[in-house]
């Protein structure tokens, strides 16, 4: 189990105030815990990987996500909140590798869902009407998730032990600051990393969309020196157009990695996105640009909820050396009582000069329908087809949730 840092304070007072206070202090705590609230978070998933390989087996693997958790109450706007989150193979179903913990080691495809029992959160809030600050294990996600995610789709997801702060000092305006002590990943402790992470961020929603500023200056905690820092601008929003719905939004951000003994990596990063919402379908194009170094390297987003982009298939979880750019055509909607997807993706290199220039295609289909209040269910599709490089790989997944 991950152990979370620990913080110690200490003070004193004078013995009858120290009484009096305590008696206090003990009725707000219990009344704070008798109206919390406790839930629960469970999703069954079966996931199948085919992948054109003779080296590894088809991988299948059943698991079982379980997430239970308590809120309290709030004692002059400080509350606390605990979950704990475990992934159990159903059924023996574990015919899967998942290389960082040693799992049936280079024996099938990669499913990145290990056997794990964790501390998943355990916070101390403070909550105003202009402020919001926690200190602890949790969860934290900025904008779209590009950049800072939880990794959701995972049954281990991604937390953070951090500070953070989150002040809307004016109507509209949003700032954000955290800091990460520790990167707790989707692969047990095994793949934990201690950082000195420093996130800023800062919204302004305006009548034709949201303008977002960025800053993430990233360091692994360890004896040689390193930095990953990223600087951008977002701009995401809608606007009504007779019976249309107009969406669009563009983005981008500069990258420097520097790593003892090593060349400093220069990239960017550009997006641009426009869509319609018709009849209740909603068609969009994304160009997304992740840059590449002459080929030394390619633009980088290590805390991001990474299966959310570049393809369900999640080939290019790390940008390759030449850079990756991505064309993305997708329809949605509802049908049924459901959501439905279908994404088009079409891959090519940033730097065909340093290698290989067409990454290959895929295809993602998607249904999911909520039941009642408390249930849902779904089916998941992927299809990527090998370019110059890569192979082909068919993903499957169905599941079943149930939230409390």
């Amino acid at each position: 189990m991950k152990k979370p840092s620990k913080h110690v304070l200490s003070g004193v007072s004078l013995a009858v105030m120290l009484a009096s206070s305590q008696a206090v202090a003990a009725d707000s705590i219990a009344e704070a815990l008798e109206s919390g609230k406790g839930y629960g978070d469970f999703r069954l998933r079966y996931e199948n990987v085919d992948q054109d390989r003779t080296d590894v087996d088809e991988a299948t693997a059943v698991t079982l996500r379980s997430r239970i958790g308590y809120k309290t109450g709030s004692i002059s706007g400080f509350s606390g909140l605990i979950e704990f989150e475990d992934s159990r193979i159903v059924a023996g179903q574990d015919e899967y590798t998942v290389g960082p913990t040693g799992f049936n080691p280079g024996e099938y495809s990669v499913i990145g869902d290990p056997e794990s029992t964790e501390l998943d959160q355990a916070f101390l809030q403070y909550k105003s009407d202009m402020a919001t600050v926690k200190l602890g294990r949790q969860v934290l996600t900025l904008d779209n998730h590009r950049f800072v995610g939880h990794v959701g789709w995972r049954q281990d997801r991604q937390t953070f032990d951090a500070l953070s702060a989150v002040v809307t000092p004016a109507d509209g305006l949003t700032l954000t600051y955290a800091y990460l002590d520790q990167r707790n990943r989707i692969f047990e402790e095994v793949a934990d990393v201690n950082s000195k992470d420093h996130l800023f961020n800062v919204g302004y929603k305006t009548p034709f969309g949201k303008l977002t500023g960025y800053a993430y200056l990233l360091e692994v905690d360890q004896e040689a020196d390193n930095a990953l820092d990223t600087y951008g601008v977002r701009f995401a929003g809608s606007t009504d157009a007779g019976d249309l719905k107009v969406l669009y939004g563009a983005e981008f951000a500069t990258q420097t990695k520097e790593a003892e003994g090593a060349e400093d990596v220069d990239t960017d990063y550009m997006m641009v996105e426009g869509g319609v919402v018709v009849a209740g379908i909603t068609l969009k194009a994304n160009y997304e640009v992740l840059g590449s170094d002459d080929g030394n390297g390619g633009f980088a987003t290590p805390l991001a909820t990474l299966h959310k982009f570049n393809g369900w298939a999640d080939i290019f979880l790390g940008t390759p050396s030449v850079g990756l750019v991505d064309l993305t055509l997708s329809a949605s909607g509802k049908l049924g009582g459901g959501k439905w997807v279908v994404a088009y993706h079409d891959y090519e290199a940033d730097d065909a000069e340093s290698g290989a220039d067409d990454l290959g295609d895929e295809i993602n289909l998607l249904y999911a329908k909520k039941f009642g209040k408390n249930y849902n269910a779904g089916i998941k599709y992927a299809a990527y087809s090998e370019g110059d490089v890569g192979v082909d790989t068919d993903k499957l997944w169905v599941w079943v949730g149930a939230k409390f």
